[in-house]
């Protein structure tokens, strides 16, 4: 007896369930037979680990469940209308005769490809279903009969072949060994057929000649004025500028006006020294060492002896310490031009 069916995962299957007092009948794991009406079919290839191995990969609607046993009250099959079964995924694998005939149809070729005269039928396919059956009720009324849920094991991933299926689907395939060019064949005769064509092979493409081109012109166009707001920016840098320059030369001239600084030392004994050898032509002589200095003062004095015992007026004391001073500060710029020297 056949009989409509309704999926596992339906409402009523779990009242059914947990309703007390219900005869039923619950079968798992039954070994069945699956009508699937197959929409597409497709072929891939595993990956690289399993060497590309192709394989087919079909998607279709469940139709039918045939039980290798027939279910309590008779059941032997149990269908479902178009649009209320589930949706079923399965995996095709071919054997290693299967895909030595595959290749001598011409698998590397263009041309090869799926028949399209195995879709849009109804497949029988090897499976494991569980069950559950709902007897009819006790008093005999017209129309009365049982309900059948089923659910259908690893239906979104169904793994077939040759031996499980009984469905040799290598020979639904086309030869196209003698109408079509292999794709490795044609790769190599569009690169043979450029290398003979160009006479020249440059190593540039024309979008990187053209990209020259567009150079020149970029370089070649005039260059757009400055905007305003630069100019007055170059303006005001040069305006801070002049005013670091004058701060600086500001700086400079109070530190040579002071006394006892490097600068005013400088300005007075060897920038004057060398103004002066300018004028009368005559090379700068260079500060003479402390022994001389202190060699020259002393003859100084000898000579001032004698004049004083003539009658000349010895100098004040205030005289003196001047002197002293200059002579001391002769002394201590001839030890640090030495120095300077030396060094």
């Amino acid at each position: 007896m056949r009989t409509a069916g309704l999926t596992m995962n339906d409402v009523w299957a779990h009242r059914v369930l947990r309703e007390r007092g219900v005869e039923t009948y619950r079968l798992e794991g039954m070994a069945a037979e699956i009508g699937v009406v197959v929409e597409s079919l497709d072929l891939k290839h595993r990956g690289k680990e399993e060497n590309y191995r192709p394989y087919l990969h079909l998607t279709g609607e469940l139709r039918s469940v045939t039980p290798a046993e027939a279910l309590p009250f008779g059941i032997s099959q149990v269908t479902y209308s178009p649009g209320q079964g589930e949706k079923v995924d399965a995996f095709y694998e071919f054997d290693d005769q299967q895909l030595v005939e595959l290749a001598g149809k011409g698998y590397f070729t263009n041309g090869f490809a799926v028949p399209e005269q195995i879709t849009g039928i109804e497949w029988e396919l090897p499976a494991t279903a569980d069950m559950l059956v709902l007897a009819p009720s006790g008093t005999q009324t017209e129309g009365d009969a049982p309900v059948v849920f089923t659910q259908v094991h690893d239906i979104g991933g169904l793994e077939i072949d040759l031996e499980s299926s009984g469905y040799d689907l290598a020979g639904y395939f086309a030869d196209h060994s003698k109408d079509g060019v292999s794709r490795a064949e044609v790769v190599v005769d569009e690169r043979g057929l450029k290398a003979r064509s160009d006479a020249i092979n440059s190593l540039f493409t024309e979008d990187e000649l053209d990209l020259d081109a567009e150079v020149e012109q970029v370089v070649g166009a005039s260059v757009p004025e400055a905007a305003p707001a630069a100019d007055g920016m170059s303006m005001r840098l040069q305006q801070v500028e002049a005013e670091i320059a004058a701060e600086r030369e500001q700086y400079q001239a109070e530190r040579e006006r002071a006394e006892g600084t490097t600068e005013n030392l400088y300005r007075e004994r060897v920038a004057a020294a060398l103004r002066t050898a300018e004028e009368q032509d005559e090379p700068f002589a260079p500060p003479r060492p402390a022994r001389d200095v202190q060699r020259d003062l002393d003859l100084e004095l000898e000579e001032q002896e004698p004049r004083q015992q003539a009658g000349k007026p010895a100098p004040s004391l205030d005289e003196r310490k001047r002197q002293v001073a200059r002579r001391a500060a002769d002394l201590d710029f001839g030890d640090n031009s030495e120095q300077s020297l030396g060094s």
